[in-house]
């Protein structure tokens, strides 16, 4: 199974391995955490992010998660994302690299460190 994708900062991060536990703002407020395939990474984190550079992205793997993994667009358009519907365990986390902008501020899957 291939792996998913979220993008959190690196203090985030951090909170989470000393948990235990990922949990992002938006398991409270949406009941789900934002991922993305790997060709939607650039796109998000220009749409979210740009001009950060305190990002990492977190490479999940979908077969070390105990809750539920659903691809759905909830804010219209076509393309399905991958929303985790629970806390990702550190352990579910097989990589992590830092997300560097380029100088204009823009992010490619490729600047992912």
């Amino acid at each position: 199974m291939s792996p998913i994708f979220h993008i959190t900062s690196e203090q985030a991060w951090a909170d989470a391995q000393a948990q235990g536990n990922y949990t992002a703002d938006s398991l409270a407020s949406e009941g789900f955490i934002h991922c993305s395939e790997p060709h939607q990474v650039a796109w998000v984190a220009n749409q979210r992010f740009r001009g950060r550079s305190d990002l990492v992205l977190l490479h999940i793997d979908p077969a070390r998660l105990q809750v539920p993994v659903r691809y759905e667009n909830l804010e219209g358009g076509r393309e399905l994302f991958p929303h985790v519907y629970g806390p990702v365990p550190v352990s579910a986390v097989v990589s992590v690299t830092r997300l560097l902008p380029s100088e204009d501020g823009t992010f490619s899957f490729d600047r992912a460190r």
